[in-house]
């Protein structure tokens, strides 16, 4: 049975292990939202993620009942570094399974702690359903990384550090994948303070806990597709839900663009490292998605900080175009001496910096005589990129923006 007891059992488990990760006040979120924001950085956990916490309260209580044989687990990765960091802290085997599509980095970090991973299947859904065959095979304690009561007990133990450091909160906001998370972490804080709001959110492409939330039933998606990967979770577990029904006060989901100018504004402004999954409670408040009254204190859940460097850089990149920081342009001119130096003189008088450039006069779409020169600029806002566009006509040069 999950409940506050439970919860408070898997805290004492954990307590040694766990990092105590910080729960800080973020000054400018909560200048920009009206919220008085606090962060809880499970995204500074071992093992980077607050999974930890769920997969070594469940193979500790295995462990306590005898059960000494392997674990086995399915997971998009940090579950999985969970589960193995656990089994190897109680000198256990552990087997992950984990989707093709998994960044190297997560698979990297697994196998650091000594686990086997085996790759199967296009997403969790399709590696879990292999999972269990497996578990059956060789006789292996599964571990699910959110439909099971001592895995939603460790996560609970969030709630209880929250509000041993902040006993006054209005409301949580906490992401939602599979529901483990918000099911401990609801359970723990409505037994602490009845009147606490708990808000999910979930990424727009994986919506199948929020339409399940909607409808009060359990709905399956057929697919997802989402940099949310933590929360990518296809179908809906009815054991979570029913916590989820019964704690979750507003249910919220935030699109691609927003988690990712999420992503950018904490790495910019909190200097705090996040992935997708971890930084949709601040794209829901960012983009003014939380109906909370204005004044609330709110603690919102940074889950995870396993982040694929090339999906960073992407972020940036795109993040550095949509905020007017950087600008791509095609340039026609004609090819002769003191064409592109004409070219980089415009720019130079504008204070605009070049940060790439390429220069073809071979494309079969060239009129003869012309030439193409890709740039990359770093640019000063929109005004900047206006006044750039302006010089560029007045000296008769042709050019296409890429966006």
């Amino acid at each position: 049975m999950l409940d506050l007891n439970s919860i408070k059992k898997a805290y004492e488990r954990v307590q040694g292990i766990v990092h105590r990760t910080p729960f800080s006040y973020a000054p400018i979120l909560s200048q920009m939202s009206g919220y008085e924001v606090y962060l809880k950085k499970e995204n500074l956990q071992r093992t980077g993620a607050f999974k930890l916490r769920g997969a070594f309260n469940k193979i500790a209580s295995l462990v306590e009942n005898g059960e000494k044989g392997g674990v086995v687990a399915a997971s998009a990765g940090n579950h999985a570094q969970g589960v193995a960091f656990s089994a190897k802290h109680f000198g256990i085997d552990a087997t992950i399974v984990m989707p093709e599509s998994t960044p190297l980095t997560k698979v990297q970090g697994v196998k650091e702690f000594g686990a086997t991973v085996i790759l199967h299947g296009g997403n969790y859904d399709e590696a879990y359903a292999y999972t269990v065959t497996f578990a059956k095979e060789n006789n292996y304690n599964f571990v699910h990384p959110f439909t099971d009561e001592e895995v939603m007990a460790g996560q609970g133990t969030v709630t209880l550090e929250m509000f041993e450091e902040v006993d006054d909160l209005d409301a949580l906001v906490v992401p939602v994948g599979g529901g483990g998370l918000i099911s401990g972490m609801g359970v723990a804080a409505k037994a602490l303070n009845p009147q606490i709001k708990i808000v999910g959110v979930s990424a727009q492409g994986a919506p199948a806990m929020k339409n399940s939330y909607d409808a009060k039933q359990p709905l399956d998606t057929t697919s997802v597709r989402t940099i949310a990967d933590g929360i990518a979770v296809r179908d809906t577990s009815a054991i979570t839900l029913e916590y989820i029904l019964k704690n979750v006060d507003s249910f919220k989901s935030v699109g691609e663009d927003e988690i990712a100018s999420a992503i950018l504004f904490l790495l910019e402004k909190q200097k705090v490292l996040v992935e997708g999954a971890g930084a949709v409670g601040v794209a829901a408040l960012l983009h003014g998605k939380l109906d909370l009254p204005k004044g609330s204190k709110i603690g919102v859940v940074l889950s995870g900080g396993n982040i694929d460097v090339t999906m960073l850089s992407l972020i940036i990149e795109k993040g550095l175009m949509k905020s007017s920081r950087k600008m791509k342009l095609m340039v026609t001119l004609v090819d002769k001496p003191g064409a592109l130096q004409s070219f980089t003189q415009i720019l130079t008088d504008v204070g605009a910096n070049i940060v790439q450039i390429g220069y073809d006069r071979t494309s079969i779409d060239l009129k003869f005589g012309d030439a193409h020169v890709s740039v990359a600029l770093e640019t000063k806002g929109e005004e900047h990129q206006a006044l750039i566009r302006e010089k560029l006509k007045e000296s008769g040069f042709s050019f296409k923006e890429e966006h």
